[in-house]
């Protein structure tokens, strides 16, 4: 296989990751994810699939605007609209765009999904990449479920995209089947018998559903693959993809094993998985490996006694390897200026319109009065509640709830919409619920809570605490969260803005057509 000095890092947070069920993100925090990224020093940023929604395509284009230091790619299935939407999307990025067209050639995805023969499968691979060719030098192929695929035939199929142009020849684990041995068989055997892949550079897309996708990138790795596509903290479609994070910090503790690393600044990985976290709603484990809040914590005393002694006795990597040193940085108060407050968006690599930092700096000031200390946690909470690309049609105007184990939980809210007050009162066996059945009442919609979760945000006494979860308006599963310093207020920001959400999905009809993961 093509050797490069390292092994690129194809990053596709922004596309399969945002396929995980409750994770999608608006266009204001792809652009805040994209320039992380950016930070990060990925080589690829998979920024969408611009085909399937007018939003996936305006994300792709404004990222491939916006974003300088990595190549850009757009997915699309191998058919011509899809190839020429995704290329048009990628027109700002210009020799740094990437087509990425995929195509399925396991048997039970020819015969129940696209219900096709071999040769037909290899006609449309090849004029997939042909016609992507049309439009960009660097075309990216992907055999859907390769690992499900007959070796043979998925040779066969990789000999002939090469041959029609494609310069990075992917090899997805589409459904997490795959072992590490049985993954080096297949990458070897590839290596064999397709010859041209010396000319081309070899990536591999491993899904976790058994709990080895970041193994079987390694496995690939030590086979010849020098590109590994993965996500921030993992998500992704099902039990989600190789984890960024986990996979860069094993090849960079254990260079003397594999021999090459990445160029991804370490030190950024763990604000990345932060951003993420916090925008997606998907919360961190705590005993998740390189960026979880145990990640770094020892309760034995004998660990305790070790590390007192010698760090190295139970750690493998420092915390500030990967961005843990001091945690949050407390920058911000209620005095700070309006210019002070930009000066620090533009440190965390956030860009907004004059408009916009007026709107976030009124509910910074807000929050500020209520807290001693602002963090960047803090910052972001504000970001995603006010840039939302969802229209606020709901708003809660004021909340006040009783509760306590000698009385009945009671909850008053008004909530205003088109500039009228709606105000309510109702129970509940918690003050939560009884939130949540007062907005049920004023809004006379109907909703299901599916999940509910919480976490904190930040720290201390007055944490700013976020609630994710879960709710089903009829048939349409929504998810959306909600943070405040009163964690009964952030229940009820997130029911309102899992309502709004899905307001705006009713009207909002014009999607193109269903995500696909590889």
């Amino acid at each position: 296989m093509k050797k490069t000095d390292h092994v690129l890092i194809f990053d596709t947070t922004l596309r399969d990751g945002e396929q995980c069920p409750g994770a999608s993100m608006g266009l204001q925090e792809k652009l805040q994810v994209a320039r992380q990224l950016e930070k990060l020093n990925v080589d690829i940023i998979e920024a969408g699939f611009p085909a399937a929604s007018p939003g996936d395509f305006e994300a792709v284009r404004q990222i491939a605007a916006g974003i300088r230091k990595c190549r850009i790619a757009g997915l699309a299935r191998c058919v011509p609209a899809d190839i020429e939407r995704c290329a048009e999307a990628l027109k700002p990025a210009g020799k740094r765009a990437r087509i990425h067209v995929f195509l399925a050639t396991s048997a039970i995805h020819r015969q129940f999904k696209l219900k096709k023969a071999k040769d037909e499968i290899i006609r449309q691979a090849v004029e997939g990449v042909k016609t992507a060719r049309k439009y960009c030098k660097d075309v990216q192929f992907s055999p859907e479920d390769a690992s499900r695929t007959e070796p043979e035939f998925l040779a066969e199929v990789v000999r002939a995209v090469i041959a029609a142009g494609a310069t990075t020849i992917n090899i997805p684990d589409t459904v997490g089947y795959s072992v590490p041995q049985e993954f080096r068989t297949l990458l070897t055997y590839l290596n064999e018998q397709v010859p041209e892949l010396k000319e081309v550079t070899v990536h591999v897309h491993c899904h976790n559903d058994l709990g080895l996708a970041v193994a079987n990138s390694l496995a690939a790795i030590e086979c010849g693959a020098r590109g590994v596509e993965c996500t921030i903290n993992g998500i992704g479609e099902r039990a989600g993809n190789c984890s960024l994070e986990e996979l860069v910090m094993a090849l960079k503790v254990r260079r003397d094993f594999y021999g090459i690393q990445t160029q991804i600044h370490t030190s950024e990985l763990f604000a990345a998985s932060r951003l993420v976290s916090q925008l997606t709603g998907m919360m961190v484990q705590r005993n998740k490996a390189i960026v979880g809040a145990n990640a770094f914590a020892h309760e034995s005393g004998i660990h305790q006694d070790g590390m007192l002694k010698n760090r190295e006795t139970y750690e493998i990597m420092r915390p500030e390897d990967v961005g843990m040193a001091t945690g949050t940085d407390l920058v911000l108060g209620k005095h700070s200026g309006r210019a002070g407050f930009a000066a620090h968006l533009h440190r965390m690599g956030i860009k907004l319109s004059a408009d916009q930092l007026q709107s976030v700096y009124h509910a910074f000031i807000a929050l500020a009065d209520k807290k001693k200390m602002v963090y960047d946690d803090d910052i972001i909470e504000l970001l995603s509640e006010h840039l939302s690309d969802v229209p606020r049609v709901y708003k809660i105007k004021y909340l006040q709830v009783s509760a306590g184990n000698r009385t009945i939980p009671t909850a008053t809210l008004q909530i205003e919409k088109d500039g009228r007050v709606l105000e309510g009162s109702g129970t509940g066996v918690g003050p939560v619920e009884a939130a949540l059945k007062v907005i049920e009442e004023l809004t006379n919609i109907k909703g299901e809570l599916i999940s509910f979760g919480m976490q904190s945000v930040t720290h201390g006494e007055d944490a700013l605490g976020e609630t994710s979860l879960q709710v089903k308006f009829g048939d349409e599963l929504v998810a959306a969260r909600g943070s405040d310093i009163d964690i009964v207020m952030a229940s009820a920001k997130a029911y309102v803005n899992a309502l709004n959400r899905y307001l705006f999905r009713q009207r909002d009809s014009v999607a193109c057509g269903a995500k696909h993961s590889m």
